[in-house]
């Protein structure tokens, strides 16, 4: 999904959405960051919603990236470093298919990308297990709660599960 002709929009799940954010957003070539829920069916998703496991969503990334500095690749790979593929709905204390691992495809490219680079992080063999993130079409996203957009900026001491590994994934 273009939205210029240099930038392009991802959608992104790895668990709670505070510290995903804060490691993407300091990813060199993104532009914007935002939280939000996807992947489920419940309409005018919530936090209080989307925190009972019940609906389906998970909590999410939307990343607009400039695509002459960052590519998708690069992108897909600093989030496979950034939480645990391997573990099904869980990072960290975090449990529940709201903290599962998935992307969220706009368009066939995309797809492709994304499988590709899961082929690649598997073979690497840096995780000690299979990558279980879930590759699914996009379907609508929900912006989060202001209160939770750009969290760990406004308090910089909370909680978060994420952290950038030093892994050798191969190229990007």
């Amino acid at each position: 999904m273009q939205t210029s002709h240099n930038s392009q929009i991802a959608y992104l799940a790895g668990g709670c959405f505070w510290g995903m954010e804060e490691l993407v957003r300091q990813i060199p070539g993104v532009l914007d960051t935002e939280v939000g829920y996807t992947g489920g069916n419940t309409p005018d998703a919530t936090y209080e919603v989307v925190r009972t496991g019940r609906s389906g969503h998970a909590e999410s990334l939307k990343i607009t990236f400039d695509t002459g500095k960052l590519s998708y690749r690069h992108l897909l790979f600093e989030f496979f470093r950034m939480h645990n593929p391997t573990t099904r709905n869980q990072q960290g204390n975090d449990v529940g298919t709201q903290y599962r691992s998935a992307i969220f495809y706009v368009d066939e490219t995309q797809k492709k990308m994304a499988e590709e680079v899961i082929r690649t992080v598997d073979a690497s063999g840096e995780w000690q297990a299979r990558v279980v993130t879930e590759v699914v079409p996009f379907g609508t996203f929900y912006q989060a709660e202001e209160y939770h957009q750009k969290y760990l900026r406004k308090h910089p001491h909370g909680y978060t599960c994420h952290f950038v590994r030093r892994l050798n994934l191969g190229e990007f």
